[in-house]
Order: structure tokens, then sequence, then C-alpha cells
């Protein structure tokens, strides 16, 4: 698809934001302040790797400071440009207003394959471009926070978190420099699995209001829904795994790199992960049929379809194909600008990724939080809680010893409600309640106005008139 007639990334974003002003009364300087990226930085850099000087270029764009600090994801992909990260900085400063988590949007990038190097190449490759961010202040407690995004995860945040440690050795603060680091070097319970996680209390939320699936032409409940997830990442196994084990979902199909999976009477999502580690890729794996152009599944029918992996693989080549009632953006920007016409006009509901995907933000201000706060979550009132559960258990007991067979506690009521909520439980029910919160008033606007059609400018509507809001405060 040509250039003339595909948006790019940039430009969807754009149009979807131009799409969602245009329905809202702001003064021209403050529409402008909002859309603009506010500073991006371009790094170029050298580390000495198999014996000669390699030059990297990276990027780390801030779009919005109604709050700080910023945050927004370190990205490692050989087609990492600014105006992609300039993009996902825009995105980021809504999906914070949206969900309300205290943050402006920022967005990073490194050009660079991470399966070209090995791990003490990337660790050496990280650490350097982390010093050039941090002496800058583009990375620090209470100015600019990022994460992981695609090609990054847990590894790389410890390694960008040590080596802003090493350069501001009496920060006390330092591990909240950087969110989505591993347990044992500040991280929080959760957070691996906390977009995948989202995507599904997402979907929850969604099939509890009969309105919203009437949009859709769907009934009933997750279980029996038949899903097709695009990209089995980090992203993609978590939902497809949390919506098939425990809300009965069927996944029919996965798409990969090399090709796809369909099997209409469900896939094991954990056998599938396993071979892919294994293998490389899904090609070869016994109990489905293999389709090698996997991008046609996307097209296959079914219930909900989740693209949970790089931007624009809906775009208008396709959409006139997608069969999908509902979509679920688990990816930033799966869904160009004019591929989500199309779709708007057939009726399809798309739940936008500024929302659907926001469990990783939401997740990393936890971690944030633990880190200023210096203790875990869960330590100082689980056992207390224990405590006063304890007295409700030895009522109860009572009361079954006294009534005999004629009333008895439910099979494994007494250890279900004794155990108090540590730190994971806490922060499912952080996110959970933050989804649940996000979508209601998303769904507000889409429902009680007549010019706005879909979800995805209700999202745009409510965070921009809370961005405003918070400039509008701040004497701007």
């Amino acid at each position: 698809m040509s250039s003339r007639t595909e948006p790019s990334f940039r430009e969807s974003v754009d149009l979807m934001f131009n799409r969602a002003v245009s329905l809202m009364d702001l003064p021209p300087g403050l529409e402008e302040k909002i859309r603009v990226c506010n500073a991006t930085y371009t790094v170029r850099f050298g580390v000495r790797l198999r014996g000669s000087m390699h030059t990297f270029t990276g990027y780390r764009s801030v779009h919005s400071e109604h709050m700080e600090p910023v945050k927004g994801g370190i990205r490692y992909a050989i087609g990492v440009n600014q105006d992609e990260v300039e993009a996902l900085a825009a995105l980021m400063t809504y999906k914070c207003a949206l969900v309300e988590a205290p943050f402006g949007g920022s967005k990073g990038g490194l050009c660079i394959d991470p399966r070209e190097y090995d791990e003490h190449e990337l660790e050496l490759i990280t650490r350097r471009f982390a010093y050039e961010l941090a002496k800058r202040d583009l990375i620090h407690p209470s100015q600019n926070v990022p994460a992981p995004d695609m090609g990054t995860g847990e590894r790389e945040m410890a390694w960008i978190a040590d080596q802003y440690a090493r350069m501001n050795t009496t920060d006390i603060n330092a591990k909240a420099c950087v969110t989505g680091k591993p347990l044992n070097a500040g991280g929080i319970a959760g957070r691996v699995e906390a977009t995948g996680r989202g995507v599904q209390y997402a979907l929850q939320e969604f099939f509890r209001h009969k309105d919203d699936m009437v949009e859709a032409g769907l009934t009933g409940q997750l279980d029996g829904k038949r899903i097709i997830v695009q990209g089995l990442g980090n992203v993609g196994y978590h939902a497809a795994k949390f919506l098939s084990e425990e809300d009965g979902a069927r996944i029919i199909g996965i798409i990969e790199r090399d090709g796809g999976l369909l099997n209409p009477g469900g896939l094991d999502v954990e056998a599938v992960r396993n071979w892919i580690v294994k293998h490389g890729g899904v090609s070869g794996y016994p109990d489905a049929q293999f389709v090698e152009n996997g991008a046609v599944l996307l097209e296959e029918g079914c219930d909900i379809l989740i693209p949970a992996a790089l931007e624009g693989v809906i775009n208008l080549s396709n959409a006139e194909r997608i069969k999908a009632p509902l979509v679920i953006e688990a990816a930033n920007g799966p869904v160009t600008a004019g591929a989500d016409d199309v779709l708007r006009k057939r009726g399809t509901v798309i739940i936008p990724d500024m929302y659907a995907n926001a469990g990783g933000v939401t997740v990393s201000y936890f971690e944030w939080v633990k880190n200023l706060s210096h203790i875990r979550f869960g330590r100082m009132q689980r056992r207390q809680e224990e405590a006063r559960h304890q007295l409700v258990i030895d009522e109860l007991q009572r009361l079954d010893d006294v009534m005999g067979d004629t009333w008895s506690m439910s099979p494994n009521f007494k250890d279900k409600y004794l155990k108090g909520a540590g730190e994971l439980e806490l922060v499912r029910s952080g996110l959970d309640d933050t989804m649940r919160v996000a979508y209601q008033s998303m769904r507000e606007v889409w429902h009680s106005r007549d010019d706005v059609t879909d979800l995805r400018t209700a999202a745009y509507l409510v965070s921009i008139d809370k961005v405003a809001k918070s400039y509008h405060a701040k004497g701007l």
C-alpha cells in the first residue's frame, strides 16, 4: 500500500487526535500544545564490540510534561525512527491520562536487532545508551522513567537501573529511575504479566455491559468465545493464557513471524509457547494446521481478534476482510487510521490501544510508588487482615459445630478467606480497578454523545480533556 493512501503510524495518531479535538472546544493554542512533542533527543554513541567500534542510534522523546515524571518504554528494533518514537510518546500521554497514572508521555528506542548480539554485548550497548540518556536527565526518578517495550525486558531494565545508580550514588530513590525491573532488583510482582493481564481485564469489563456487546453483535460471556492472537510475545502470550485458562475462551489461531497456527477446537497456549521457545517459531507444531502466510489468519472468522505485536498489521489492504466483530488492540497502533475508518463503518467495535494495553504503565506506576516508598505492598497489613479473618472463621466454625449435618462451610472456603492479600493480589486488584474505571469513563462518553460513535474517539476525548485540565491548573 502506497504512502499516498495509507497514513504512517505518526499520521494515524495525528488523524485520530484531530478527529477527537474537532468535537471539543479547546483554544487553538492549547490544542497545539497538547498535540506536539515537547522535545526529542537523538543520540549516536559508539561501543567497541568484536574488535571494532560500532555506532548505534537511539531516541528519547518527551511528548507532554503536564505531569512529571514522564513515562514510557524503550524498544529495541531495527526499524526504530524519530516519527515512530514521537507517535508512541503521544500515545503514552493519552494512555496515562486515561488510566489516571500521574505521568506525562515519553518513549525511547534504539535502532538495533537484539537477536544479533549476545548477552554481554547487549549489556555494553544498553549501559552506554542509559549513560547517554541519564546524563541529560532523560532517565531520572522524578523526571523521566523508562520501562520495557518491544525487544527489551526485565534484564535490560536491571542494567539501566544499575547504570543510573552508578552515576548517582547518593540518590536514595535510584531504583525508581526505571520500571519493569526483576523482583530482586526492585521490581514488583505482576509486572511481567501486566499488559496481558490488562487486556484480560479490559475484555472482562466489556462483557459486563450488554449494550456494548450489542454494538459488536456479541452475546453471552467470554466463556467459549473464539479468539485469534497475532503475536505470542509477552503481551499476547499472557493475554491468551489468562483468557483461555481463567475465562474459558478458545484460542483458535496464533500468528507468529514465521507463520500461523489454526485449530477451531482450541490451541494449548502453554504448549505453543514452549514450542516457540524451543524451535524459534510455530512451524512444525503438531496439534494445529500451519498457515505459512500467518497474516491471512487475521481475516479468519472469530469473535475477538487480538493484534498484540506490531503497528499497522490491520490496514487498508486487509481491513475489508477482517471478520472479527470485536478487535482489542493489545499492541500500539495495530490498526491504521484508514483501516479504522473502514472497520468503524462496518460496525466493528475496536477497544483502542491507549486503553487496552495500559496494564503495563499502570503496574509500572505501582512499581514506581513501591520504589519511592521503599516497602513491599502488603507487608504492613497482610497478617493483620488474616487475624481479622480468623475471627470470622472461628465464629463460622462454632456455627458449623452447632449445626452438625444441616450446615457446614464450603470446601476450601477457610483457606481462601484466611489468606491475606500479598503484593501480587494487591497489584492485580489495583490493575483490575484501573481498567474498570477507565473503561467506564470511555463508555459513558461513547453512549452519552451522538457525535461519538466509537471507543477510540471516546478515549481520546477523555484523555485530552484531562491533559487540558492539567495544563489549565498549571496556569497555561
